[in-house]
């Protein structure tokens, strides 16, 4: 059942933009910004050799190196400034996030408030640096590994290389960052959203023309654009899914005052993890990958090769590991991500507690017994989501590939920003009914 606010927005017609001043600024600065993060991604890292470059890209499988370039809107396969794309600060966060759950005095700063958010943002900017730093160094290094693509290797070009990879990976942080405070949406995913959507034309247009020459049926594109709206409408549904324990106030005095009882929900989201489980487990999937290329470009082969073969795009291993390391992470990250034992605290201190269950330690293991129930409808989704790409690309030969994480990404992205603009037209709206309230009452 919608919730007021949300029948409220959607009851809100889009066409009260054109009267939203702030709202309409706020959409250009994230065009403005999307649009230079573009821009970015076509030009070259000095000293290297573009065209050779991509045409030693497009030969063969990246591993990684594709996971990223598809998150980098191609920038990687051009080798541009901003080839790391915001993926080191992504994380970096992330790292901080695990390490807060670890050491008790990051776990201190973090319940500081707002001083403590901003002590661990500094230090996810220090970390990102230091990520960004070793990633382009060894991107420096295999850039001279390959021939005909490095001008004039050397010190000079590994340094060179590294500053402005990291300039870049500083300054998408900051465009990301400023996007958050200033735009629409949050900065960081609508950079990764819009890497990953430049590709959407282009795949369209080749799939288009595959089935004009006769390559691909006429009813495999159809098939596959109704599996896409399907498969869309169903992340919908299952991104906004909840699972929603009743929570009961008692009844309080204060001074002379006694106030009823109420009753609350505590929202559980049915994928508590969100989309880390697929990125971490593409990304552990493709690494045999990446290490066996990069053996093989220096004269090497080994076990490497027969594995990373094997779990090649729609291969059974390949989508068996796969879904075996989703249901991992999901439920790893959740256990990170969500502390039982603290909102049972909290709830005990506010004087909520669940209907039946006694306060403290009980309340925190039937949340936790709650948790991990949801959490295996969860990593059943996410494993859905992520298979139905890679059998397309295996029995369906699509001349594209789009993976699951990146559907999860594009969505998820969408939706929060749908939901952004929601709440800037609602709170016009309400300002709109607040002034009217002031005029009529200065008439009477």
């Amino acid at each position: 059942m919608a919730s007021a606010a949300e029948q409220l927005a959607a009851s809100i017609n889009f066409s009260a933009i054109g009267k939203a001043e702030e709202l309409k600024k706020r959409i250009w600065f994230t065009l403005g910004a999307l649009i230079i993060y573009r821009i970015g991604t076509y030009v070259p890292v000095p000293g290297i050799d573009p065209a050779a470059f991509e045409a030693s890209f497009t030969g063969k499988q990246q591993g990684v190196l594709e996971l990223f370039n598809m998150f980098a809107g191609g920038a990687v396969q051009r080798m541009a400034i901003f080839a790391l794309n915001i993926m080191p600060y992504i994380s970096a966060s992330i790292i901080i996030q695990l390490l807060t759950s670890v050491f008790p005095a990051l776990e201190a700063i973090k319940k500081e408030g707002e001083s403590g958010r901003k002590i661990l943002n500094q230090y996810t900017r220090y970390l990102t640096v230091v990520l960004a730093a070793f990633q382009a160094y060894g991107i420096a290094i295999g850039l001279e590994g390959q021939a005909n693509v490095v001008a004039d290797p050397g010190w000079f070009f590994r340094l060179s290389t590294v500053l402005t990879l990291m300039g870049g990976t500083m300054f998408l942080m900051w465009l990301g960052e400023q996007i958050t405070a200033r735009g629409i949406g949050n900065g960081s995913s609508l950079i990764i959203f819009a890497g990953i959507v430049a590709a959407f034309p282009s795949a369209i247009i080749n799939t288009l023309e595959l089935g004009r020459q006769g390559a691909i049926s006429t009813p495999l594109i159809l098939g596959v654009i109704l599996m896409a709206v399907v498969v869309i409408a169903f992340i919908v549904f299952m991104e906004r899914a909840q699972r929603r324990l009743l929570i009961t106030y008692p009844k309080r005095q204060v001074g002379n005052r006694v106030y009823e009882g109420q009753t609350s929900f505590l929202p559980l989201k049915l994928n508590t993890s969100g989309v880390i489980p697929p990125i971490f487990a593409s990304s552990l999937l493709l690494l045999p990958t990446t290490i066996a290329n990069f053996a093989q470009s220096s004269g090497g082969t080994g076990v490497l090769a027969t594995i990373s073969t094997y779990l090649g795009h729609g291969r059974p291993l390949y989508m068996l590991t796969y879904v075996l390391l989703i249901v991992f992470f999901a439920f790893f990250y959740t256990a990170v991500v969500f502390n039982p034992t603290e909102t049972a605290d909290n709830l005990k201190k506010h004087g909520g507690f669940i209907p039946g269950i006694r306060p403290g330690e009980r309340t925190a293991q039937f949340i936790d017994s709650v948790l991990m129930r949801i959490t295996v409808i969860g990593a059943a989704y996410l494993s859905i989501i992520c298979l139905i790409p890679e059998m397309l690309i295996s029995y369906a030969a699509l001349p594209f590939y789009f993976g699951g994480t990146s559907l999860l990404i594009v969505v998820s992205v969408t939706m929060d920003t749908v939901a952004q603009v929601h709440g800037h037209l609602q709170a016009q709206q309400y300002e709109g009914l607040v002034k009217k309230a002031k005029l009529r009452g200065r008439r009477k």
